[in-house]
């Protein structure tokens, strides 16, 4: 498993962001997941 360290502020930002015993893999998992299907949006409006 790939570890990385995130500063102290980008931890308090995604304690935020955290609902119930969510994990900072699934909030990071959810926050990839907007990312691409934001990214499919945009590209597919483009088309027109």
């Amino acid at each position: 498993m790939v570890q990385i360290e995130l500063d102290e502020e980008t931890v308090d930002r995604l304690d935020g962001l955290r609902e119930d015993d969510e994990t900072y893999d699934e909030i990071v998992t959810e926050l990839l997941n907007i990312y691409e299907a934001e990214e499919l949006t945009m590209f597919r409006s483009g088309d027109g």
